[in-house]
């Protein structure tokens, strides 16, 4: 997002001249000054906004607490990019996390326990508390990124792989099995972002929430992505990817946008349209498949150029909010 990168270098420069314009004053007073001016941002989200999966970078959580959270994940990336004027007071994303746990639940998380063939040593990892406890009246800018897991979408994926293997590769078995329970999982997404939005406005009301979409994962020509290829969608046949994209991601998406629309504190970042022709399909990809060669366990998240678009995004929308204050 070169937009992005040319005002960030614009807006750096200028802080450098504030800074050198206070030299006079005492040093350490004026990095006080310069620390208190800075909006405090808190980062909340599922996997898609934790990192997870090697891809993503190294993890960053000693001793591990289970929710993967890695250095590239677009949290990380974007508070490189703005730590002059944010303070990422907390990142708490988490795999695996539903729109309840951001809300009001806490969640047991799962680390990379996928048994049998990927185990996890340290699980069970105790619960985390609710995500929404680490914004306070101090909090200036809240980015959250979920709703995947209230969908139930990792489950639809394994359904869509078991069914398309058994239909040889034809057809749109997944679909003609889920399609008609796929209008409620998204009144459920929808009932429950209106009330996280809502708690969230309750525990910072002058700060900005952003509701971060997801990417595009899905390409349009779905005849990229070859039938039982594990570094893809592997079982999944054409047709149920075809409907995948439109009648669950593309419609995941629009569902949370027309919720944030209803919030005067909220705005969505759109990572869909930037994202285009870098589906989990397409050769320079930033959604990585079931698995990235040679062996890791992917599962169909952002690898670290996903995550870089997405920091030039929401880094934007931070920018702009600061705009707007």
């Amino acid at each position: 997002m070169a937009r992005f990168r040319t005002r960030l270098a614009l807006l750096g420069s200028a802080a450098v001249l504030a800074a050198c314009a206070a030299v006079p004053a005492p040093f350490a007073g004026a990095q006080s000054a310069a620390a208190a001016e800075k909006k405090q941002w808190v980062a909340l989200g599922d996997s898609y906004t934790a990192g997870v999966i090697k891809a993503a970078g190294d993890p960053i959580d000693y001793p591990r607490d289970g929710c993967e959270r890695t250095d590239k994940s677009y949290p990380e990336v974007a508070y490189q990019d703005l730590w002059y004027f944010f303070d990422l007071t907390k990142n708490v994303s988490c795999g695996a996390a539903t729109i309840d746990n951001v809300t009001d639940q806490a969640q047991e998380p799962i680390g990379h326990h996928f048994p049998p063939h990927f185990p996890d040593p340290d699980y069970p990892f105790p619960a985390v508390p609710p995500q929404s406890e680490a914004v306070d009246p101090d909090t200036d800018v809240i980015t959250v990124g979920v709703g995947g897991n209230t969908l139930g979408f990792a489950d639809i994926l394994d359904k869509c792989t078991r069914l398309g293997g058994e239909a040889d590769g034809e057809g749109t078995p997944c679909k003609d099995a889920l399609a008609a329970g796929i209008p409620a999982r998204l009144n459920k997404v929808s009932q429950e972002y209106d009330r996280m939005l809502t708690v969230l406005h309750e525990r910072a009301t002058k700060a900005k929430i952003l509701a971060v979409g997801y990417p595009t994962i899905v390409p349009n020509d779905t005849s990229k992505c070859g039938w039982a290829d594990i570094t893809k969608f592997g079982t999944i046949t054409q047709g149920d990817l075809d409907w995948l994209r439109q009648d669950v991601l593309e419609a995941l998406n629009k569902t949370i946008e027309k919720s944030t629309g209803t919030q005067e504190a909220a705005s969505f970042v759109d990572l869909y349209d930037s994202s285009q022709g870098h589906s989990v399909c397409d050769d320079d990809k930033w959604v990585e498949g079931l698995i990235t060669p040679p062996d890791q366990l992917s599962l169909v998240h952002p690898n670290a150029h996903g995550h870089r678009n997405a920091a030039d995004h929401v880094g934007n929308a931070m920018l702009n909010a600061i705009d707007e204050s």
